[in-house]
């Protein structure tokens, strides 16, 4: 069988040595097991159910539909992804 992916709109932020402040803010009070996401210029770490996911510069982060947050690899959010109004 095949299946097509639903269509849903989520918030997403490019990860960038500029951009590692506004991450660090937005994700503030996104805690796993009270363990905060932490962005730097080199590498983010988030917090996620499975576990704890590094996030590279040019990675976008992801907030998906439960709330939680994941990293995207450009090239992956490039073609699931566009932008809305």
């Amino acid at each position: 069988m095949k299946y097509r992916k639903k269509p849903v709109v989520v918030e997403a932020m490019q990860y960038t040595v500029e951009s590692a402040e506004s991450l660090n803010e937005w994700l503030k009070d996104y805690r796993v097991n009270y363990q905060p996401a932490v962005f730097g210029p080199v590498m983010g770490l988030i917090p996620t159910w499975e576990g704890i996911m590094e996030a590279t510069p040019g990675d976008w982060i992801i907030r998906g539909i439960k709330g939680e947050f994941y990293a995207c690899k450009p090239d992956i959010f490039d073609l699931t992804y566009e932008a809305i109004e």
